[in-house]
């Protein structure tokens, strides 16, 4: 769905664990911020964890998603548009997640901030800890496997 990035430098990885303050705002990695712009988009995910992307990110996945047939499509617009927000980090580099995102991903206090090559996602600390201990390096070899990596 997105394009690679042109070089390893520009890729979006790493883990950086953070607290979401009382006014719900969260502090992007500023190696995160330096890769998605001053201004970056966030919406629901999958496995109930906010998706974050660039501005050319997001304008590649809005294409995608509204040139598809209507009916096909209708789920999808749904689910990534209505939810979506244009967020700006502050001089501290705090972002603030809105409160339907925040429900979307049950976030709280504790959040863990991921890369993921392309995008960048927000998850509840306890969820990603449940996700990684889920996944057992066989399921990853297997995946790595039927796809020559």
């Amino acid at each position: 769905m997105h394009p690679l990035p042109k070089k390893v430098e520009d890729m979006l990885m790493g883990s950086y664990q953070h607290n979401i303050d009382a006014k719900g705002r969260v502090i992007m990695p500023a190696k995160f911020r330096e890769e998605l712009g001053e201004v970056f988009y966030a919406t629901k995910g999958t496995d109930e964890c906010i998706m974050v992307l660039s501005a050319a990110g997001w304008e590649e996945l809005s294409r995608k998603i509204c040139s598809l047939p209507s009916a096909q499509a209708k789920d999808l617009r749904r689910f990534f548009f209505s939810s979506a927000a244009e967020l700006e980090p502050d001089k501290q580099g705090r972002v603030l997640v809105p409160q339907l995102l925040r429900e979307h991903a049950h976030l709280d206090k504790d959040v863990m901030i991921i890369g993921t090559g392309t995008r960048v996602e927000i998850w509840n600390l306890d969820r990603w800890n449940n996700y990684n201990n889920e996944i057992s390096e066989s399921q990853v070899l297997e995946i790595m496997s039927m796809y020559d990596i």
